[in-house]
């Protein structure tokens, strides 16, 4: 895999697949990046510049614990684009990875075009979702047979009480299969020291990233799935108000993985707005 220096010099990994315009892909967790995969097929549209966080997949573990947190991240993003040779990119970023796409954005509007944030999290720009919010998701798939049991764990957890958070992770998909336990076990985090210095202090300045992102002037797209208890739609909409000129796709059936549960609706939603002549998203 090819590599680039990062600002502090810690060595960092990416993939590149398929052919087309790039899009430059930011995981989340911070987890292996292998997990998007080429994201349901995109590859066949775009060409995916798909890079290791640091401290996971095959980038190195840096000197200094302080830099997993998410604002450092941001850097790691910028010294990317200079290493490609990109005067502007284009990104799509997934879960805890939208906030490295959103402070990315604010901080260099300049050097984005198009901005997709999938299943996006919100903690850069402080938008919450409530517990109740969650548990109303969440009984939409009151049939499913895995139902009462990850239910009576989410309630404990949003009430505060505990709970075991690995029992609710079938409301993250939109079928809990053979297919989703696999990916579920590939997408987990594995670097205890990433995760909790992501969100450190200081790795936020929600206000400032509001304004910005006020200002930004590019398209964005927020997509979510319709189950998605992580990023559910109002939190979406939410987000989307935050941005001049951003569009708000809800996949039908799908979790927080949205290629994985339905793969051409995916691709074609974000294809579409990927492609400058042929942007729309489906609602």
């Amino acid at each position: 895999m090819p590599t680039f220096s990062a600002p502090d010099g810690t060595l960092l990994s990416y993939r590149v697949t398929g052919d087309g315009d790039p899009v430059v892909c930011v995981p989340g967790g911070p987890a292996d990046s292998a997990y998007l995969g080429d994201l349901g097929g995109l590859s066949a549209h775009h060409r995916l510049i798909v890079p290791d966080l640091r401290g996971t997949g095959r980038s190195a573990m840096p000197a200094d614990p302080s830099s997993y947190r998410c604002d450092r991240l941001v850097g790691d993003l910028e010294a990317l684009r200079v290493h490609l040779d990109l005067p502007r990119m284009d990104l799509l970023a997934h879960s805890a990875g939208t906030n490295i796409a959103a402070g990315y954005a604010a901080r260099h509007p300049e050097r984005v075009g198009r901005l997709a944030l999938i299943g996006p999290s919100s903690r850069a720009v402080d938008l919450e979702v409530t517990g109740e919010t969650r548990r109303e998701y969440a009984r939409l798939r009151a049939d499913e047979p895995w139902f009462p049991a990850a239910y009576a764990a989410l309630v404990e957890l949003t009430e505060g009480r505990g709970g075991d958070a690995e029992a609710i992770a079938p409301f993250f998909r939109g079928r809990w299969d053979a297919a989703a336990r696999e990916h579920h076990a590939a997408a987990r985090p594995d670097n205890e020291e990433a995760v909790a210095g992501f969100g450190a202090e200081g790795a936020f300045d929600p206000e400032g990233t509001r304004a910005a992102l006020a200002a930004f002037g590019h398209p964005v797209l927020l997509l979510t799935g319709e189950f998605d208890l992580n990023s559910p739609p109002p939190l979406a909409r939410e987000f989307a108000g935050l941005f001049p000129d951003a569009a708000v796709a809800v996949q039908p059936g799908a979790g927080h993985y949205p290629w994985t549960d339905d793969a051409e609706w995916f691709t074609t939603a974000v294809s579409a707005f990927l492609t400058p002549s042929s942007r729309n998203t489906r609602q």
